[in-house]
């Protein structure tokens, strides 16, 4: 045969590989096709442009929870998911990362003396990793892992498809295991020794870890600020601390609204495992009076509240804090972990609301809050004497409107209105301590 011939020969050999190549993908899209055309409605979907219907979004004043039985067919969903974007990393050295044995990971972790829930089940980390398959897909984004202790969630986000993950590991005895599988990867994954619950701690002067400044953890991972409306550059996985959940809540809040901390670099995601009991609160609306407070009023304002997955806290291992003998019990409810996307919005800030006077309007709601059942006529006369009522008006409230009853999106105008008055004292807000209702 001719070296011509034997050209063409290849050419044909080569494009017949890749025609049996695309067909294998187009099976694969259509099993997993079926597979959504009968999952239940709220089943989460595989296809990488992430269907909007699995979305739970606190908007138009509704939320919803996920039901036990379509959990069992997300972790089925997940499972497929896993094994087949885990066939493609290319920045790491290895096809599939092994997620370890549930006993050898529960050793681990008891060994630990911080008190804190772990995920060391492989079939739970596939599971949240399949939750965020989207998050995963946005190359642009950094995943910040906070305190991944053995490693388990971690492998799952880099088989899935992680292009860039930063373990923030606060307990120094999980550091040797992470650094280890940080030493096999090809710069896909890096390890700092930080607690990203603690980050920018008040005062000044030199820090040693797992304290840390944003600002130098920032720097170190070369990660620069962008503008606030730009696309999401960090987004933060974990499992909120139950001890200080609401305390940590606050912070984060208090630092999105000032533009502070790690709101400073963008509007930073969170991704974050948080107790039923603190979402229901999270995501009420003025019905539910026991549960609608300033703290979920201010999420809501400044975030889109996504719903992704909920699991048993008996899925979650909890080691024990242990000081000399004794031991330090911990009451945590008896309920569900709710895996919850917390974006901030986009055209939260406006030129009457910006990160200089958004402490104020934290403030704001705080004092409304004090006594829920006082119309806010009464508070308007206050702030604005001349145009209190006219503003109630404008705002399209009832004269006899409790601070309890106005919703989240109403305050944000009313805060807005506020600031246009020119009657408005400089001091129209008293200071108060911090409170966590």
């Amino acid at each position: 045969m001719s070296s011509q011939g034997l050209k063409f020969l290849l050419m044909g050999i080569r494009t017949a590989v890749g025609h049996v190549h695309v067909s294998h993908s187009v099976n694969l899209a259509s099993t997993c096709t079926s597979i959504i055309h009968f999952a239940p409605k709220r089943t989460y979907y595989l296809d990488s442009n992430y269907s909007s219907q699995g979305q739970t979004q606190v908007q138009q004043g509704r939320a919803e929870l996920i039901s036990p039985n379509v959990g069992l067919t997300q972790r089925n969903l997940s499972a497929v998911a896993s094994s087949l974007l885990g066939q493609c990393r290319p920045l790491s050295r290895y096809d599939f990362l092994d997620l370890g044995a549930v006993e050898e990971n529960t050793r681990k972790v008891l060994a630990s003396r911080s008190l804190r829930h772990f995920i060391v089940d492989p079939d739970l980390a596939r599971v949240v990793a399949g939750h965020l398959e989207r998050d995963l897909a946005d190359g642009k984004a950094v995943i910040f892992e906070c305190n991944p202790g053995p490693g388990v969630l971690t492998r799952a986000l880099l088989n899935s498809g992680a292009q860039r993950v930063v373990a923030l590991e606060s307990n120094k005895g999980f550091l040797p295991d992470l650094q280890a599988l940080e030493s096999s990867l090809d710069g896909q994954m890096e390890v700092v020794h930080c607690d990203f619950f603690k980050l920018d701690p008040i005062g000044h002067g030199t820090l040693k870890p797992p304290l840390m400044y944003s600002e130098k953890l920032f720097n170190d991972l070369g990660i620069s600020d962008v503008p606030w409306k730009s696309d999401v550059p960090v987004k933060v996985v974990g499992i909120f601390p139950q001890r200080n959940e609401r305390n940590i809540l606050w912070k984060l809040i208090f630092a999105l609204f000032e533009r502070a901390s790690v709101y400073h670099y963008g509007r930073v995601e969170l991704l974050m495992f948080m107790s039923e009991v603190e979402y229901m609160k999270l995501v009420a609306l003025p019905k539910e009076q026991t549960k609608y407070k300033p703290l979920g009023v201010l999420w809501q304002m400044a975030c889109d509240i996504e719903l992704l997955h909920k699991e048993p806290l008996s899925s979650f291992v909890v080691s024990i804090k242990r000081s000399g003998n004794s031991v330090h019990k911990t009451k945590v409810p008896k309920d569900h972990l709710c895996l919850v996307r917390l974006t901030p919005r986009e055209h939260l800030f406006t030129s009457n609301l910006t990160p200089t006077n958004g402490a104020s309007l934290i403030m704001m709601v705080k004092q409304c809050f004090s006594k829920r059942k006082t119309q806010l006529v009464e508070h308007l006369k206050l702030w604005s004497p001349e145009n209190g009522e006219k503003i109630l008006t404008e705002l399209g409230l009832l004269e006899d409107v409790q601070t309890g009853q106005v919703f989240p999106e109403e305050y944000k105008v009313l805060f807005e209105r506020l600031q246009q008055s020119k009657e408005l004292p400089q001091n129209w807000l008293y200071n108060e301590n911090l409170v966590t209702k």
